[in-house]
């Protein structure tokens, strides 16, 4: 199997588009379940301009909604949503996908919805035990002299509030009704780099029933790895015919641990292209970047995420780039990163990444 994965999607020219927008009738709450009916079905190597939107356009509603949003909140009962918290668009069936094959999703490009994301510091972030209290910041691109719908080198935040609209933020899709004496500037100016991506997406999974959007698996889910984002490639085990994709979780920008409770949550649209690859064998998301391979891990604790992250790596490196088990051993030390992808969604991921032009 070649291990670029990106050269096996080949031209987009000639590729049949498809629109899949976020509508009450496209959009599930808070779940992953694999007998979810899908309401879009692909050919191999199609090209999915798909909409995905942020459980937490609430957190600042006259920002973060318009009436496309606001359809969605009205349309879908609370007591529908759960027993995670985001708003996953699909699935989408990809004709030719069988149990055993590999899904490849190349991100071709992505496009703020509206300027401006949310970031919360909340009950289950890993300092929560310290700070006793949850806190909203939103965040607004730096529009100057940017195209409306472009994304910009940075976003800056704006203000944060203390969150009060209930004892804690356990509903999802609460709505903070905008009250602006209660929003107080940030102290300084700052540009935080903008790195957009999905932090949810995968297929559907082995397990039956409606699971939790939070926890990741290694059928993908809330990976939350910044780096799955334009030009990236995220490769995921097929567990059912069609594979049945979904998306949703978009982030304008993340950092590795995701530490306060979550990123810039902002809704975008993204333009991904399908294709179904046969003799890959992964058993967990695979990324490829411009630069890098990625292998992620999850566990309990990051020491069984670590540790999975780089039994992926080494089984990388053996299988498809023709290393010895003793030579992926010493390169895994050399010129391996681990990394912590987040500590925050219960189960812990990590990560693991080695260059690409070491086997240039």
């Amino acid at each position: 199997m070649n291990p670029d994965f990106g050269a096996s999607f080949g031209s987009v020219a000639n590729a049949a588009t498809h629109v899949l927008a976020a509508t009450p009738a496209t959009c599930y709450w808070g779940y992953i379940d694999r007998d979810q009916p899908p309401c879009l079905t692909v050919d191999d190597g199609d090209i999915i301009r798909v909409e995905a939107v942020t459980h937490h356009a609430g957190d600042a509603p006259d920002l973060l909604m318009d009436d496309g949003i606001r359809a969605i909140w009205s349309a879908i009962a609370e007591s529908s949503r759960g027993p995670g918290v985001h708003i996953l668009t699909g699935p989408i069936h990809v004709r030719g996908a069988e149990p055993g094959d590999t899904l490849a999703v190349r991100i071709l490009s992505m496009r703020p919805r509206m300027p401006y994301g949310s970031n919360l510091a909340a009950n289950w972030g890993l300092m929560y035990d310290t700070f006793k209290k949850e806190r909203v910041t939103i965040y607004e691109l730096d529009q100057s002299g940017a195209d409306v719908g472009e994304f910009t080198a940075t976003a800056s935040p704006m203000f944060g509030f203390d969150f009060s609209a209930r004892p804690l933020y356990d509903l999802p899709g609460v709505i903070s009704e905008p009250d602006l004496a209660r929003r107080q500037p940030f102290g300084r100016p700052v540009r935080v780099p903008v790195r957009p991506h999905f932090g949810v997406m995968g297929v559907a999974p082995a397990e039956a029933g409606r699971l939790s959007s939070i926890p990741p698996g290694t059928f993908g889910g809330n990976v939350d790895n910044w780096r799955v984002g334009p030009g990236s490639v995220m490769c995921y085990p097929v567990n059912v015919e069609g594979a049945n994709l979904f998306v949703g979780d978009p982030h304008f920008a993340q950092g590795d641990g995701e530490i306060c409770g979550t990123a810039i949550e902002a809704s975008l649209d993204a333009v991904i292209q399908v294709r179904v690859l046969k003799g890959v064998g992964n058993t967990s998301p695979l990324l490829e970047t411009d630069t890098h391979w990625f292998t992620h891990g999850f566990g309990g604790d990051l020491d069984a995420a670590m540790r999975m992250a780089a039994d992926q790596m080494l089984w990388w490196l053996r299988t498809h780039l023709g290393f010895s088990a003793d030579e992926a051993y010493s390169l895994a030390s050399v010129a391996i990163d681990l990394g912590v992808t987040q500590v925050v969604d219960g189960t812990l991921g990590c990560h693991a990444a080695i260059a690409r032009s070491i086997v240039a």
